[in-house]
């Protein structure tokens, strides 16, 4: 008898070779069969293990067995199976070899055969020839080919084998875990049907339909009917070009249900480009859906401070216990996540962030903010769309106020995504609820500027920089007032917008000074908005917290041009260039969709979309570089864990902290509980701020990235230090 795994814990139920190898064979098959590559993925699953029949494997196995301290991987149980891949299909010989560690390059995968068949060249043969006793056969019936569509198609080919490669992954993690864990597989999965969500959708509605006559409610409406009008229309790519505050979260959702209903799709994945909106947003689904205890979770909010993943469940809820077990893999009905989160997956080489992307083929995806996409990496992104709208069964909906001008790119120019509500200019025009007011002729000194916020009882104010933020309040010398930026954790950030909201609903003075991480999707709105000249989409994203709900004839969004104002380098700095470029023919009508249409042809055509060579790496099949290459964020940073919060918050931080001194498995779950009481800073200043003693060590030799702050952490300003550069922390 040849095994796969020794029995789990507690049992002495050994977990045989041959049961694995079919059934994920047939898991990986089911997988990828959306996307027309059952066969395929069959055969890999067969030739996955194949390597775990040579005897000394076995004998390792009995040594673990016998010995549960026993360390160490054991001996090499991928290579026969990538050398019988590579005699069938070559390219599916990465796959195999991936299977544990990661996809490689082809340069790689070579150099690692090669010492392999050096090293246990007849051991491999042994293993094949008792594979092929242990199976019957290790040949399928006929001749395995790549699909004739992506054949010869480089970046087709590479996006396939990523895809295939998830479907094998997944289907091995998944039967492991059933014979060592089966009360968590059970957990698995959700029994709601898509029918069932558009059902609570639609009563939902018919609840909240007419309670308010407003003009804004009337113009919402209309759009969610136009978004069920568009729902039966052939798959492909849609834009909802909806002004702010025109119910898009509802009424894109309502879209997707019908559509994925209409063509037999699976699921919606919803992907937006702040964690703060990820929340946001996923909160606004619970309402919908629900996902109480008592009723059968569907919605997924999977990020990077989502705190569900990893760790010891006992003290978790079912529900808890059911987005831990969703975010590994996306099964879930809707999925919440981060634009980072998705598109870091699509182009990871790590068996864990693959895991996810086949449930993207027969799916929704909806592209909140659209325009926030960065323009570095547009080309790989948008390519990767193209692919899952082109072999994969996939729709993509770009959802947002400023639609980026997506066909000025040649990857996509014959793209003609359908606009899902018709003639959206008119919905700009009834949805007018503020007036801008361009300042920009001339430059406005901080007392200046500060002196139009001490006009106004409750104003927001968005500068380009934290520099800048600071040099506002200062100036604005006004104690009541309101910080926000990435000098603030995560947790402190969301306690100020609760104020604000709290005090504009009360009617109380509220003055907040911002940098733009303020802007696209939070839920504020002031009766006046200032913004430092900025890229126009993040002007237009600023007035979006004016007047949102309409309640005022009209808002006030003035835009200023600091005297000592700085802007971020890139492409920010590019946009900035291109509104001014803009403004020369006089103030914009940004409530004319054409207008962020025009700026965006001038981003793309100014600023290299491609700019890392993404594409160039995955035509050569160059796994690892194509993922460390592939940055949304700068990844140059450091965490620094911040004494914020009340006296208990900040002694559950401390015990957290303890934790991890104390048991280092529970690392990486810890963290994300952690994640929400961190600010990030450039790892120059960082190495700066340790010389000084502002920054410790959490784990020296395993944590290098992750600090704890010494230095002043102030209830308004957050992050402080005598000297600190505030533009090497993370914007």
């Amino acid at each position: 008898m040849l095994y796969a795994h020794t029995p789990a814990v507690g049992s002495d139920e050994w977990h045989k070779l041959d049961a694995h190898i079919f059934a994920v064979a047939r898991m990986a098959q089911e997988f990828a069969e959306p996307f027309g590559a059952g066969e395929l993925a069959y055969w890999i699953g067969i030739w996955h293990d194949v390597g775990k029949c040579n005897p000394a494997f076995q004998e390792y196995l009995k040594h673990c067995w016998l010995d549960p301290n026993h360390r160490g991987h054991g001996p090499d149980h991928k290579a026969a199976g990538a050398i019988y891949a590579q005699q069938r299909v070559a390219a599916l010989a990465l796959l195999v070899q991936g299977h544990h560690g990661g996809l490689k390059s082809p340069a790689e995968y070579q150099n690692w055969l090669a010492e392999k068949q050096q090293q246990h060249g007849p051991a491999i043969d042994q293993a094949i020839t008792a594979a092929r006793a242990l199976l019957g056969t290790l040949d399928p019936s006929q001749q395995l080919v790549l699909p004739a569509t992506i054949q010869n198609k480089q970046h087709a080919s590479e996006f396939f084998l990523r895809m295939l490669f998830s479907a094998l992954v997944d289907a091995d993690f998944l039967d492991t875990e059933e014979h060592f864990n089966k009360e968590k597989a059970i957990r698995r999965g959700s029994s709601v049907s898509l029918a069932d969500l558009w059902a609570r959708l639609e009563a939902h509605q018919y609840q909240n339909s007419g309670q308010s006559q407003s003009r804004v409610n009337r113009v919402r409406h209309t759009i969610y009917e136009a978004c069920l009008a568009a729902a039966p229309l052939p798959q492909g790519w849609f834009r909802l070009t909806v002004p702010t505050g025109g119910g898009k979260t509802r009424s894109g959702m309502a879209f997707a249900l019908r559509h994925a209903l209409a063509h037999g799709l699976r699921r919606v994945v919803v992907a937006v480009p702040f964690m703060s909106i990820t929340e946001q947003t996923a909160d606004t689904y619970r309402a919908i859906f629900g996902m109480g205890d008592t009723e059968t979770p569907v919605v997924l909010e999977h990020h990077s401070s989502a705190q569900h993943t990893n760790g010891e469940t006992a003290d978790f809820t079912p529900s808890q216990q059911w987005a831990r077990l969703a975010a590994e893999n996306w099964d879930a009905p809707i999925v919440v996540t981060t634009t980072v989160q998705l598109f870091q997956s699509l182009f990871a080489s790590g068996t864990s962030p693959c895991r996810k992307l086949h449930r993207l083929a027969n799916s929704v995806i909806i592209l909140d903010e659209a325009q926030a996409l960065p323009a570095h990496l547009l080309i790989p992104i948008l390519d990767a769309l193209v692919q899952l709208t082109t072999h994969y069964g996939a729709t993509v909906v770009l959802s947002t106020a400023t639609q980026p001008a997506f066909e000025a790119i040649p990857l996509v120019r014959q793209l003609q995504p359908y606009e899902i509500v018709p003639e959206p200019k008119q919905w700009f025009d009834a949805l007018r609820r503020v007036r801008y007011d361009w300042r920009t002729t001339a430059t406005m000194s901080w007392e200046e500027i500060a002196a139009l916020l001490r006009a106004e009882p409750q104003a927001l104010a968005v500068l380009n920089t934290k520099r800048d933020a600071l040099a506002v309040l200062k100036a604005l010398d006004d104690t009541s007032a309101l910080h926000l930026s990435t000098l603030l954790c995560g947790e402190h950030r969301r306690a100020v917008i609760k104020e604000v909201k709290r005090r504009l609903s009360a009617e109380e003075p509220c003055r907040l000074i911002s940098t733009q991480v303020i802007e696209a999707g939070v839920d504020l709105d002031f009766p006046f908005v200032l913004r430092a000249l900025g890229p126009l989409d993040s002007i237009i994203q600023a007035a979006g917290r004016c007047n949102r709900e309409g309640k005022l004839t009209q808002g006030h969004v003035v835009i200023v041009r600091p005297t000592e104002g700085s802007t971020p380098y890139g492409a920010y700095r590019t946009g900035v260039g291109i509104t001014e470029k803009l403004l020369g023919s006089g103030p914009l009508d940004v409530d004319d969709p054409a207008v962020p249409t025009r700026y965006f042809r001038q981003l793309f055509d100014t600023v290299n979309t491609d700019r890392d060579g993404i594409q160039k790496l995955r035509a050569q099949l160059n796994y690892t570089e194509v993922a460390r290459q592939f940055c949304m964020i700068d990844d140059d940073t450091e965490d620094v864990i911040v004494p914020y919060g009340s006296t208990n918050q900040q002694a559950q931080v401390q015990h957290w902290i303890d934790q991890i001194r104390r048991n280092p498995t529970q690392t990486r779950y810890l963290l994300r509980r952690l994640r929400p009481f961190m600010v990030s800073l450039r790892s120059r200043e960082a190495a700066r701020c340790r010389q000084r003693g502002l920054i410790g060590a959490l784990l020296p030799d395993t944590l290098p990235g992750v600090g704890i702050w010494y230095g002043k952490y102030d209830s308004l300003l957050g992050l402080r230090a005598d000297d600190l550069d505030l533009e090497r922390l993370v914007a």
